[in-house]
């Protein structure tokens, strides 16, 4: 799908046809609309198919046109119910005359864009964008981080209750959250690298490249806490898992062991064998249940005392 809009004014208007200071937004394009975008703006079809690409890393490509950024953002969906958090490539194609953007799907930062709602973004700047994108996405990868945060220790509680597979499940998509954000915060990070080192930013937008800096590693560093966070708990319930499989077992060995007693007794006196008197006493088979039961006592008091049971 695209969208053409026009900067004016402090302001981004939609237009039918791509004017000077356009804002270009093309969500999950059709093959036409790539040939059309290919042709007018004179973008490399690969650079673009980079944009697209979910395996795609964050960097910075230049040519004599256009300046390319691709940057990790965090997306979150819901699967049965469940939030589900991912970070995906999105591509800013920077020229004198405008901003292309490329994504796959659309995302809450492009409303805060065209609301105007990043403080100090002046589109016109067109050099300055990929900085203040940087620092608002970097908003939301901590506001998506706390979610987790809060998602874990959710999870922690109902497994301190119960362990089932959904949760365990749960558990480990966190987990693999956690690593799609710290590897593509990474990656935004190497860009504020790279950036920080031109010559051409002033002072205001040399502070925000620093606070973004801070601001990523403090998340890099959340993710990597939560990760262990979520290692140590999920080898904690292997651990538990693993003694209680261990305890029932044991208590099946022992009350195997318990009534497999009364039934040899049992299966001796009961084969067709001479007894003498006992076989013919009219209360030799409450002597044999007494037997058994005073046997199986004893028992189950020795395996008591060996914590055997």
């Amino acid at each position: 799908m695209k969208t053409i809009y026009q900067y004016k004014n402090k302001q981004l208007t939609k237009q039918t046809k791509i004017l000077a200071n356009y804002f270009i937004e093309l969500i999950n394009p059709e093959k036409e609309e790539l040939e059309a975008i290919k042709k007018k703006l004179k973008i490399d079809e690969k650079d673009i198919e980079k944009a697209l690409d979910r395996a795609e890393l964050p960097h910075i490509e230049s040519d004599e046109k256009n300046t390319t950024y691709i940057i990790s953002i965090p997306y979150v969906s819901s699967e049965n119910g469940k939030k589900k958090y991912r970070a995906l490539p999105i591509g800013l194609f920077i020229s004198q005359n405008g901003i292309l953007y490329v994504s796959h799907s659309t995302h809450p930062i492009l409303k805060d864009i065209k609301n105007g709602n990043i403080a100090g973004m002046d589109l016109s700047k067109k050099d300055s964008f990929p900085i203040y994108f940087i620092s608002k996405s970097c908003e939301y990868y901590l506001k998506y981080l706390y979610e987790i945060g809060e998602d874990i220790l959710k999870k922690e509680k109902t497994l301190m209750k119960s362990t089932s597979n959904h949760d365990l499940e749960r558990m480990f998509t966190l987990q693999k959250s956690l690593l799609y954000f710290t590897t593509s915060l990474q990656g935004n990070l190497t860009i504020l690298e790279k950036l920080i080192n031109n010559t051409k930013w002033n002072s205001k937008e040399i502070e925000l490249i620093k606070d973004t800096q801070i601001e990523i590693k403090q998340g890099i560093e959340m993710a990597k806490i939560y990760r262990e966070i979520l290692e140590n708990t999920m080898d904690t319930y292997s651990s538990i898992i693993s003694n209680n499989l261990n305890d029932i077992m044991k208590f099946l060995t022992s009350i195997t062991l318990v009534i497999s007693i009364p039934t040899m007794i049992s299966s001796f006196l009961g084969m067709n064998v001479y007894l003498g008197d006992f076989g013919t006493n009219p209360y030799s088979f409450w002597l044999i249940t007494f037997l058994g039961f005073l046997i199986s006592l004893l028992l189950i008091y020795i395996l008591k005392k060996k914590n055997l049971l």
